[in-house]
């Protein structure tokens, strides 16, 4: 059984930022451990599979399809803005709801593209 070196340093990668949020942004573990373990999710596919983050990730040749990903990606990005009027967060709250709503964005198109590939 090879001994596979992703994941463990994915974990590392994780839990600093899991450290680094609850040090200066947010004192909720349960919220801090959310994003922690999702951060180590990202890490684990980014060391385990040859994939940016920024490339192109999703192409769509029906004018249609462009529209209703537009669109789409509009909501996702407006999202976490609208929820943080809603609930009133304000300092470090708002940039730890940014935090988690980009992660999730992150670790679904990264997966997603971790499954389409396959491993190198």
């Amino acid at each position: 059984m090879k001994f596979n070196k992703s994941l463990p340093l994915a974990v590392l990668i994780g839990c600093c930022i899991g450290g680094g949020v609850h040090r200066y942004l947010l004192s909720d573990w349960f919220f801090v451990s959310s994003i922690a373990s999702m951060y180590i999710g990202i890490a684990y596919f980014i060391l385990a599979y040859d994939i940016t983050l920024l490339g192109e990730q999703f192409t769509f040749d029906n004018r249609y399809d462009r529209l209703g990903h537009a669109v789409g990606v509009f909501g996702l990005g407006i999202g976490p803005l609208a929820l943080i009027e809603y609930v009133g967060f304000q300092g470090s709250e708002v940039v730890g709801v940014l935090m988690w709503s980009i992660g999730v964005i992150a670790y679904f198109t990264i997966v997603s593209n971790a499954q389409s590939q396959g491993r190198q």
